[in-house]
């Protein structure tokens, strides 16, 4: 068989949609009516700081383009950097020239940005979000996928199973830039992140190169923030037996009916 394995073949959907700002949620994560107030409530919190990162990403863009930025100015978007947006700076960077340091700040700021909701780890099956330590050096916030750990290495399980969070993939993505232009998504994926899963098809269990996943390898170039939202906005069905859980049971009225 050949076509694109794995969610990461979905990130050629978010290339295609025009509108700068997107949101991405489990098809299964479902509720019934009555809890829905509670979803939208962080749906619109999520999108509406995405909102403000993002200004405040632009402006500082386009202060970069347009100037040539002092010692004290460039100190101050590089802590806006390390404490907004959570990156790591190079332990060389105060000695950078000027020059170094505007561009290395522009190039961290004029990224796609994500907001990701998290909720706290109440032993789902799935991903959470991690430090991760990158090759060529420094640290990123990521999400990361259980099949991405060494399972050989008493370390990385001692981490992921003392992890507080899990992903339930509620994610607010922006993938246009200062100027409005769409990023170049296809720049921004690890490829590294592949894996090798096994599948069937037609009653044959095949092994499966899927592409890296859409919110942990095909985003790992993006700015990340993450953002704990209630547990009840995460309502998984993955078995039938999920439906039997009190967040989807609907509520008996007086007339003994059920409301969808």
């Amino acid at each position: 068989m050949f076509r694109p394995g794995g969610h990461g073949a979905l990130l050629k959907n978010l290339i295609t949609i025009e509108e700068d700002i997107i949101f991405v949620k489990n098809i299964d994560n479902i509720v019934p009516d009555r809890l829905k107030p509670e979803t939208v409530l962080h749906k619109k919190i999520l999108g509406g700081y995405l909102v403000k990162l993002r200004e405040e990403i632009f402006h500082h863009l386009r202060f970069l383009n347009e100037n040539e930025p002092n010692a004290k100015q460039l100190s101050e978007i590089a802590g806006f950097c390390r404490e907004r947006l959570c990156v790591v700076l190079p332990s060389d960077f105060e000695i950078f020239s000027n020059r170094g340091k505007s561009d290395f700040v522009f190039d961290i700021l004029n990224r796609p940005l994500r907001v990701c909701g998290m909720v706290r780890n109440e032993g789902e099956p799935g991903g959470g979000p991690f430090w991760v330590e990158e090759k060529r050096g420094g640290q990123s916030l990521q999400i990361v996928e259980k099949a991405q750990i060494d399972a050989e290495s008493e370390e990385q399980k001692t981490i992921w199973e003392s992890s507080t969070y899990f992903n339930p993939v509620d994610l607010v993505c922006s993938i246009k830039d200062y100027r409005g232009e769409k990023f170049d998504l296809g720049k921004y994926v690890d490829k590294d992140t592949c894996i090798v899963s096994n599948k069937s098809y037609e009653g044959k269990v095949l092994k499966v190169l899927e592409l890296p996943g859409l919110w942990n390898g095909s985003m790992a170039g993006w700015n990340t923030i993450f953002v704990e939202v209630p547990s009840i906005t995460f309502n998984p069905v993955k078995t039938v037996e999920d439906l039997l859980r009190d967040e989807h049971q609907g509520t008996i009225t007086q007339s003994g009916r059920v409301p969808s």
